[in-house]
């Protein structure tokens, strides 16, 4: 299900990745302090947290609170940090994913915001703004979170990690068990999946909150694939910072590897600079965003003219 050219780039930074492990400690705290703020920052925005990046992480690092920001966005902060922790020592321990952990997930998510109704199933019908799909009725939930989890296990071994993760969430997303915090609760669930099989988190990008409801909407109508490529995309940009930090530089890059805006890098190419935009959202084009700009590199340009050659000869 994921994008061919997608799907091997990944194979391929995971298998650099694993080479290059065991990490150091320090540079493996660095690293996961940075995707923990980011994680944080990103997914508390997309449902409406107003703290900036900088905000967040002072927050995390000193406890404080910002002046004229709300309590409950400097708790919705501190509380994911905790649901990460715990995220963090489900992945250590190996333990198979249950509704009973989505609940715990929930419970710290909540936290002190909503203690009625942290880790619990909702009891009341919802309604989902900007979208014509229902969730299930409050009464429906349990069972439904049984077989949700009797998918997920069935499944295991049958789809690759991201698409398990990403279908996992969507389903969740999709029973919407809890009365508030279902999303930031699905994307933790989402990452704890990835990181047992020992991939990086995947950030979902406040950025693109258009685009990561479009394709939730379109896996309601069944349409998983472009749900599945968007938390792949997530996933490369992880693994290439991981890559990046993790490779001693002795030397600078190479002109043909270093990360260029898509005008630049149209240039010379049989490609304008709003197609290369299009390969870049599908994941057929290596990318990724720098604040509101897809960049690319040269080298990753010719790598997908030359794998379209290679299909056109395969098909004379």
């Amino acid at each position: 299900m994921l994008e061919r050219r997608l799907a091997n780039r990944i194979q391929s930074k995971k298998a650099t990745l694993d080479a290059l492990r065991p990490l150091s400690s320090s540079l493996l705290q660095r690293l996961n302090e940075q995707l923990a703020l980011e994680w944080t920052y990103n997914s508390n925005a997309i449902e409406g947290n107003t703290l900036t990046l900088r905000e967040t992480q002072y927050i995390l690092e000193t406890g404080l609170t910002i002046g004229g920001k709300s309590l409950r966005e400097h708790l919705e902060v501190t509380n994911h940090r905790t649901a990460l922790s715990y995220v963090q020592s489900l992945v250590e321990k190996r333990e198979g994913l249950t509704p009973f952990h989505v609940r715990q997930i929930h419970h710290l998510v909540l936290e002190k915001i909503d203690d009625e109704n942290a880790g619990q199933y909702r009891k009341v019908s919802v309604r989902i703004a900007g979208t014509d799909y229902r969730p299930p009725e409050a009464w429906e939930i349990p069972a439904l979170m049984e077989d949700w989890q009797q998918w997920l296990q069935n499944n295991l071994e049958k789809l690759s990690p991201i698409e398990i993760a990403a279908r996992t969430h969507h389903k969740l997303v999709a029973i919407h068990p809890f009365i508030d915090g279902n999303g930031r609760t699905a994307r933790l669930v989402m990452n704890l999946l990835l990181m047992q099989n020992d991939y990086p988190p995947a950030v979902i990008m406040a950025i693109n909150r258009r685009q990561y409801y479009s394709v939730l909407a379109q896996a309601d109508r069944g349409k998983f694939a472009p749900l599945v490529n968007f938390v792949g995309r997530a996933v490369e940009r992880s693994l290439n910072l991981y890559l990046e930090a993790g490779k001693a530089q002795t030397e600078a890059l190479a002109p043909e590897d270093e990360w260029i805006p898509l005008r630049d890098a149209a240039i010379g190419t049989p490609y304008s600079q709003a197609y290369l935009s299009l390969l870049a959202r599908k994941g057929r084009l290596e990318a990724q965003k720098r604040g509101r700009n897809w960049v690319t590199t040269r080298r990753a340009v010719e790598d997908y003219r030359l794998s379209v050659e290679g299909n056109n000869e395969k098909g004379k």
